[in-house]
């Protein structure tokens, strides 16, 4: 009789995240985690998984994030035990931030040397991911493995998706268990892949309030986003009529192209919606900074809120509700769908004409800011130049402070943004995502256009993974960066708030096009606004990841004009 397989605790965890159907692993290797590379070495990437090398772990939980995002599965990234671990601090905290399920994976010291004082040891790593993290988990064993990732992937996926911690002892990863004596289940043996139904006196009951409304209103969020709900959403809409607006999160869940389409909810045309509507819907959001937090003068206290979330802590918080439903949105728009097919149609053309008239009012005005040929570039005309030059499907990466503004306010002014495109670690307020993101856009999407439009602050945040992008050969891949020589939010902090005493705020010129050639990629400065379009050009068909370099007069946002005379942001 032969004797049972045996394998590495390192092994069990590859098959583990195999199950889980994890194609890359982003991170920086460690000593500590040596068997779990050596399995996938030895195996794992004929089997279809793989380790991606950053040059820093902040942007490898950032690649992690930014692929959970666009595959609506999570994304795994990895450190090594210490300073690893506590590299990856930032990019988690962005996920968490944002509701990502990222599972971070980091080692220990052997059990023999914890609390002694070894090298990268005595340091807490649970305590240190509790505030950032869902669940944590520390496995000594390697027969821990399995039962500890499905819990941890059960935690980031259900309900509120959030990151996760588990942590794994190396010697747990180095012991050789039999292979037949370890038991790894298939996702539906462990957790429920659908989600529960809502009572449908609930759904009648705020389908009621809507078909009673004047002036209702819809604000479709990330959960609108995650739950894959935007076709749902989009029938519901037109079939009564109802304008919708979307959040950061939302970006996509509802096209522009449709009549019920109100705008992005971080823009001028949405303050006319969300002060007056009587009723308003809101779909997996937050009442954060993104929507003034759901008080005056943006909102009005009579109006009446249906709020809907997988998270029963998210309703009501900030703002008051009529009515708070906990469940999945797509389900809630299948369900109030159906009952709305039974009703009459209530018209809400008129409310609906007018919001949609002040939308196109308002984007004819920016038409002239927008086409200036002004030297310097005006950032409005940058953002223009990149939005007509965009793929329809292109992925897009939003970072910075005022230019990330910028941007925002005509997101929706052209092209459509299909759902899962539009990338921004919004809820942390994250800088520094370009880069990273703009990697893990590539390996998720590899047959999609990528582009990045970023402050030159944030742009430098994360440089160092150019080389990153470089080693993978990624093509299509476009920076552009908007270089104002400023920290522009903080700048007009000053300017509004503190008489223009400007301290710490501005950059010395810095040749950010030539810098990516340094690691290898195709740079090009832009000083002119009629070179904006060829040089986008040019950056596609390098066959390598592009950097531009555009020149933009500092300037301050319509949207930063408002919240700053309201106390900012």
């Amino acid at each position: 009789m032969s004797s049972p397989k045996k394998i590495k605790g390192g092994d069990v965890l590859v098959k583990c995240l195999l199950e889980e159907n994890v194609k890359y692993m982003f991170g920086i290797v460690g000593g500590q985690l040596l068997p779990i590379f050596d399995a996938v070495h030895r195996w794992g990437r004929e089997k279809g998984i793989d380790t991606v090398m950053f040059r820093h772990e902040q942007a490898a939980a950032h690649a992690a994030d930014a692929w959970a995002r666009l595959t609506n599965t999570p994304g795994v990234c990895m450190g090594t035990v210490g300073p690893g671990a506590l590299h990856l601090v930032p990019g988690v905290g962005a996920a968490w931030a944002d509701n990502i399920p990222v599972v971070a994976i980091v080692p220990q010291v052997n059990i023999d040397v914890e609390d002694s004082f070894a090298l990268q040891g005595n340091l807490d790593q649970i305590s240190l991911f509790k505030p950032i993290t869902k669940y944590q988990k520390s496995v000594r064993k390697a027969e821990e493995i399995p039962d500890a990732v499905q819990k941890s992937f059960r935690e980031a996926t259900g309900g509120r998706p959030r990151p996760v911690l588990l942590e794994i002892y190396p010697d747990a990863l180095g012991e050789r268990v039999n292979e037949s004596e370890i038991p790894i289940l298939k996702a539906a043996q462990y957790r429920s892949l659908t989600k529960p139904a809502i009572p449908k006196d609930s759904v009648k009951e705020a389908l009621e309030i809507l078909l009673n409304a004047k002036k209702p209103l819809i604000v479709s969020g990330g959960g609108v986003s995650r739950s894959e709900a935007w076709n749902e959403l989009t029938e519901f809409a037109e079939h009564l009529q109802i304008p919708v607006m979307t959040t950061v999160m939302g970006i996509g869940t509802m096209p522009n192209t449709s009549k019920a389409y109100l705008g992005f909810s971080m823009s001028i045309a949405s303050y006319f919606a969300t002060s007056q509507a009587d009723v308003v819907l809101a779909l997996g959001c937050k009442f954060s900074f993104t929507l003034r937090y759901g008080k005056p003068p943006v909102w009005n206290k009579s109006q009446k809120l249906i709020h809907v979330d997988i998270d029963p802590t998210i309703i009501g918080r900030n703002k008051p509700i009529t009515m708070g439903i906990v469940g999945d949105c797509k389900l809630f728009l299948e369900q109030i769908l159906e009952e709305a097919k039974k009703s009459p149609k209530i018209e809400n053309r008129e409310w609906l004409d007018s919001l949609t008239n002040n939308r196109k009012s308002i984007i004819k005005s920016r038409a002239s800011v927008a086409s200036s040929d002004e030297i310097p570039i005006k950032a409005e005309r940058m953002v223009k130049d990149v939005y007509d030059f965009m793929d329809e499907d292109a992925i897009l990466i939003i970072d910075g402070g005022n230019l990330a503004v910028q941007a925002l306010e005509q997101i929706d002014f052209y092209k459509p943004r299909e759902p899962l495109s539009t990338l921004q670690a919004v809820g942390m307020g994250h800088l520094g995502t370009s880069i990273p993101y703009g990697i893990a856009a590539k390996l998720a999407k590899p047959d999609k256009q990528v582009i990045s439009i970023s402050g030159d602050g944030s742009f430098m945040i994360n440089i160092h993974d150019l080389e990153t992008a470089v080693r993978l050969g990624l093509k299509n891949l476009i920076f552009v960066v908007g270089n104002n020589n400023a920290w522009g939010m903080i700048k007009t902090e000053q300017e509004f708030r503190y008489q223009k005493r400007y301290i710490d705020v501005d950059f010395p010129d810095f040749d950010y096009a030539r810098c990516a050639e340094g690691f290898g990629c195709y740079g090009e400065v832009v000083t002119d606004p009629k070179e904006i379009t060829a040089a986008l050009n040019r950056a596609k068909n390098s066959g390598k990841p592009a950097v531009l370099d555009i020149k933009i007069k500092y300037d301050v946002p319509e949207f930063m004009k408002l919240v700053t005379s309201q106390g900012g942001l």
